[in-house]
């Protein structure tokens, strides 16, 4: 007897059921093929659904009004700070690049608004309270800053003097003016090149001389005692 394959699958039907006992079967020569086909869920299997999957990451649009997921805080990306964003890599020989990058994280380099490399050497660490003959152990210092500058073989130098809140602006302004011209000295010494000099005395601090109470500030009055050493942006050159 010939068993076509409509008949196998009725017989592994039942068995997939639990039950062996054989219906009656009806013979037909219709081929499969011409019969209607269609696939439905099984009554038994779990519920299956698709959904975005809410998981939290790092970047989230810009504008929440736009965005699908409002309720997140808004992201925006910025170069990040430090040496790279000041390097000037194009104005820097390729072989010194590494200790460029080396020398701006020492010396604490940052940029101005003017995009200049700002170096603040504080004054103690150069200069006797009140004098501007340079220490003998301020050599290390400018040593560090010279080679700074010797990455930057275009680029113009000033040097700034900067005093305390302590005493006249005539004399602030003059002991700010040599000792920036005792650096600017040095510098020349040591990389051949001339730098411009300026004494602003007590004019530009970077902390408050006096505490809120009016009271003296020692730890402000001392940052603001410094030299500071500006590479400024070499001007385009001509065609």
């Amino acid at each position: 007897m010939k068993v076509r394959s409509w008949q196998i699958a009725v017989l592994a039907g039942a068995a997939v059921a639990g039950s062996y006992a054989m219906a009656d079967v009806v013979r037909s020569d219709r081929k499969l093929s011409a019969l209607e086909s269609r696939l439905v869920p099984a009554s038994s299997a779990p519920e299956t659904r698709l959904a975005p999957q809410n998981r939290e990451g790092n970047l989230t649009p810009s504008h929440p009004e736009t965005s699908l997921t409002p309720s997140r805080p808004q992201t925006s990306l910025a170069p990040a700070a430090g040496p790279s964003t000041i390097l000037r890599e194009a104005e820097v020989p390729p072989e010194r690049l590494e200790r460029t990058r080396e020398l701006l994280v020492e010396l604490k380099a940052a940029p101005t608004p003017a995009k200049a490399i700002s170096i603040d050497l504080p004054a103690d660490v150069l200069f006797d309270f009140d004098k501007y003959e340079l220490r003998s152990d301020a050599a290390p210092s400018l040593d560090k800053a010279a080679e700074l500058i010797k990455s930057y073989p275009d680029a113009p130098l000033l040097v700034r003097g900067h005093t305390d809140g302590k005493g006249t602006d005539a004399y602030n302004d003059q002991l700010s003016e040599r000792r920036a011209q005792a650096v600017a000295k040095e510098l020349e010494a040591r990389t051949g090149r001339q730098a411009a000099t300026r004494g602003l005395g007590r004019r530009e601090p970077v902390a408050p001389n006096l505490t809120s109470d009016g009271k003296d500030n020692p730890d402000g009055r001392q940052r603001n005692r410094r030299v500071q050493i500006l590479i400024e942006v070499a001007p385009a050159k001509g065609g």
